[in-house]
């Protein structure tokens, strides 16, 4: 077990060594923050900055980190990797770079972020992308949650209404609307810290019952051990997603962005939460790997534990190494984990569009008008096919996080910052994401001799327009980055 003992040593670490390198080159400062200077009483709100930390957690987290580790460990250890030092150098940093550049523009969504470091053409896309996103994040995270409801209920002996996954696909949806709704203090603030210590326990749980029944972790393997033999370069990366690096966390950090005191709480609410999270994939990779049998060297127990459902493989896990209390764990994330991001995916949209079309959220009737179209919508997708709207969420979710992570390199080149911290990242993420859409199933659908050679060059082909842009204004915005910095540093 000393791969996975290594690869937590080292993520922990990552958050002291180079979370602090991120922190020093986006410089946080004592300006007033949005939260203070806005504070309306529905989005701007100051909350303490342990609640902002498992809110961001819960967040970003939900059911990502364990279903996506889940399926990345299908291909055996080396997801160890991935998670490891695609939690410290890909995914810490662009959650940080997204909150902390909300805060500096009066916590702006990411599509006005994009459209300011990026242009115009690139906010339309952005507004568009991230709002199709967010509603389908809302929707998956609905009606997943509905169907295991009404499963374990009927499995206990209930009939009727009660068994009736659109009966609790609704309820759902009444409670996103209610919570997408009101202030953000009111339910989220109050309920959600609860639950983000709860995906904490159960990951430790999980750790601990790994050790004290006998499970044995297997060493880092470099081979591909999927059972199809699925290519580990994109699918693992792009499977692994909320467990390494994710889109979805640019749409949910500007909600606390909206929420920090200061600028200096971005280090443990941020880049901290995202580490949190990266401990927590690791360890459901590692339950997957270990509790698991193999047949001839491939991971088909955990692949066939898979295919009968992620929930199911979740229930299984608790079941087996926390026993009853593992039970109520696993119920509880299953269920209320998904339910918690679905919400706040909602809340974001309400926020993406409001940004978009100028729309002030202090009165109820403003909200309402957002509110409701978006939950209609949520509503038609949820009656689409779960497993292909899941499918493009996987990817759009990559794709949106290597757009983000290019916004940041040009925010931080503008200022005069180190910006080579994201645009590697961005080089290699723009490399998983064309590739990715060239060769998986619901995309293009093409050959590795086709897909591997046209996702390398689009990653060039982008860093050579990002070295191409900051060549074209010269030092112009370096030298007014830099003067910025000096009078907000003298304020």
């Amino acid at each position: 077990m000393i791969s996975f003992i290594v690869c937590l040593a080292v993520l922990i670490a990552g958050y002291f060594v180079y979370g602090a390198i991120v922190d020093r080159v986006f410089g946080p400062d004592d300006r007033q923050t949005p939260a203070v200077r806005i504070n309306d009483g529905v989005d701007f709100v100051v909350m303490p900055r342990w609640k902002l930390f498992l809110i961001q957690l819960l967040n970003i987290a939900g059911l990502g980190p364990i279903y996506g580790a889940l399926a990345g460990a299908q291909w055996g250890t080396s997801v160890f990797l991935w998670i490891t030092l695609g939690t410290i150098f890909a995914g810490g940093v662009h959650d940080f770079a997204v909150g902390f550049m909300s805060m500096r523009h009066d916590g702006a969504s990411v599509s006005e972020l994009t459209g300011r470091y990026l242009g115009n053409i690139m906010k339309t896309i952005m507004r568009i992308f991230s709002v199709v996103l967010l509603v389908m994040v809302g929707t998956v995270f609905a009606v997943g949650p509905a169907g295991l409801i009404s499963l374990l209920l009927g499995n206990q002996g209930a009939s009727g209404l009660l068994t009736n996954t659109t009966f609790w696909l609704v309820l759902i949806l009444i409670y996103y609307f209610i919570a997408t709704f009101v202030p953000i203090d009111k339910i989220i603030g109050k309920l959600y810290p609860v639950f983000g210590i709860c995906l904490i326990v159960m990951a430790i749980g999980v750790g601990i019952g790994i050790f004290t029944h006998g499970y044995t972790i297997p060493e880092i393997q470099l081979s591909n051990l999927h059972p199809s033999k699925t290519p580990i370069w994109p699918m693992m990366f792009v499977s692994v997603a909320c467990g390494a690096i994710s889109g979805f966390h640019a749409t949910q950090s500007p909600l606390m962005a909206r929420c920090c005191k200061s600028e200096k709480e971005s280090h443990m609410v941020f880049y901290g939460a995202m580490v949190c999270e990266g401990i927590i994939a690791l360890v459901w990779a590692a339950a997957g790997s270990a509790v698991y049998a193999k047949t001839g060297g491939l991971t088909t127990g955990l692949t066939d534990m898979l295919a009968s459902g992620q929930a199911t493989c979740v229930y299984d896990i608790c079941t087996k190494t926390m026993g009853g209390f593992g039970i109520v764990l696993a119920m509880l994330g299953v269920i209320a984990c998904p339910i918690t991001s679905g919400d706040t995916a909602f809340r974001s949209a309400r926020l993406v569009l409001a940004d978009w079309f100028n729309i002030e959220q202090k009165q109820y009737v403003k909200r309402l008008y957002l509110c409701v179209p978006l939950l209609l919508a949520g509503a038609f997708i949820s009656q689409l096919n779960y497993g292909i709207v899941w499918r493009y969420f996987s990817w759009s979710n990559q794709t949106l996080a290597m757009i983000a992570l290019w916004t940041a390199s040009m925010y931080l080149y503008k200022n005069g910052r180190a910006y080579q911290i994201t645009v590697v990242p961005a080089t290699f993420m723009s490399a998983v994401s064309v590739t990715y859409f060239f060769i998986a199933p619901e995309c293009l659908h093409l050959s590795a001799a086709i897909a591997y050679p046209v996702g390398i060059i689009a990653a060039i082909v982008f860093l050579g327009i990002f070295i191409y842009s900051t060549r074209k204004t010269g030092h112009k915005d370096i030298n007014d980055g830099q003067r910025d910095l000096k009078k907000a540093s003298n304020s």
